[in-house]
């Protein structure tokens, strides 16, 4: 096993994660208070963007920025595309096109995950690769329910509930807004704006302390996977384990033949790997369940957070990491 592989899986926030999935399946009391959950969300996107934007301000706007950007948004197209075309064969037009959109679209808990792990590896992505998160976000939830509308239209979809078009402005501003997704936004400018003497103010606060915010943030999501297992229909196990165990590297291969075509130095070329493979059951899931209400929440939902957020988190993080760095 790669060396990469041990000391991830060793490393103290992964084993608080499978720590916590122990203590959910022995039906441990155990539990972090949600709002101190949602604190340590919070503080943690802060401090990614705030540190991205800070290394943006350092290397200013470049061609690798732009090429970066432009390959995130291409594969946040091309991914739900053929998701959908693959996942119609087992699932109906609106199962199909929300879960394509779940994977489509982005974890953010992963990519911070991810920035840890490679600044523990001394390879440092560009700043800009907080902004490819943002720009993931939408174009799936997007595609997914342009999908939904014109099965409703045909009226050939069983299951199918009567409603208005949904809005597109709505569904943009509403992924555009959200606040996870705004305050990565918010702390990526000023990170920018403020450049080298801001990260010496907020030293302390996005330095050494993020680790241990990481650890205990990963913990809780490990007791929420733990105990979302114990809610999946049992019939449906099989498809959600195959699917969510194939697409992430899948996905994560597509990513990385793009970054080498385009040249993308090896931070960037992870962090985008890490986003495809990735899968969305914060953003996505607030606005599918009303977007496309007819679609079953608790499949695409479980997708991606019991199977491909554990995935990615213990083994595709430091697999894809290892894989890349043999070839760039």
């Amino acid at each position: 096993m790669d060396v990469t592989l041990v000391r991830s899986l060793l490393d103290p926030a992964v084993l608080f994660f499978f720590f916590g999935l122990f203590a959910a399946a022995v039906r441990s009391n155990l539990e972090v208070p949600p709002a101190i959950a949602k604190f340590f969300s919070l503080y943690l996107l802060m401090s990614i963007g705030f540190k991205g934007g800070v290394s943006l301000a350092q290397t200013g706007f470049t061609t690798s920025m732009l090429l970066a950007l432009g390959a995130a948004l291409t594969l946040a197209f091309v991914i739900p595309a053929y998701s959908y075309v693959i996942l119609r064969r087992r699932l109906n037009a609106f199962d199909a096109a929300a879960v394509a959109a779940t994977y489509g679209s982005v974890s953010a808990v992963t990519f911070i995950a991810a920035n840890s792990f490679i600044e523990q590896q001394g390879v440092m992505p560009g700043g800009y690769m907080s902004a490819a998160l943002v720009l993931m976000e939408s174009p799936a939830v997007l595609m997914a329910v342009v999908l939904a509308n014109h099965a409703r239209q045909t009226g050939t979809q069983p299951g199918t509930i009567p409603k208005e078009d949904v809005s597109m402005k709505n569904i943009l501003h509403e992924a555009f807004t959200d606040g996870a997704q705004l305050l990565l936004l918010g702390s990526l400018l000023i990170g920018v704006l403020t450049g080298e003497h801001g990260k010496k103010v907020l030293d302390p606060f996005t330095g050494m302390i993020q680790k241990g915010i990481l650890a205990f943030f990963l913990l809780e999501m490990g007791l929420l996977v733990g105990r979302r297992f114990r809610d999946i229909d049992k019939s449906s196990r099989g498809f959600i384990a195959l699917f969510g165990l194939v697409a992430p590297p899948v996905n994560a291969a597509l990513a990385a033949s793009l970054a080498h075509l385009l040249g993308l130095p090896l931070g960037d070329a992870f962090i985008l790997c890490v986003l495809a493979a990735s899968a969305s059951y914060i953003v996505v899931p607030a606005v599918v369940r009303h977007a496309i209400p007819e679609a079953n929440a608790g499949l695409y939902f479980s997708m991606a957070l019991v199977v491909t957020f554990p995935f990615n988190i213990a083994v595709g993080i430091p697999l894809y990491f290892a894989v890349l760095k043999m070839v760039w």
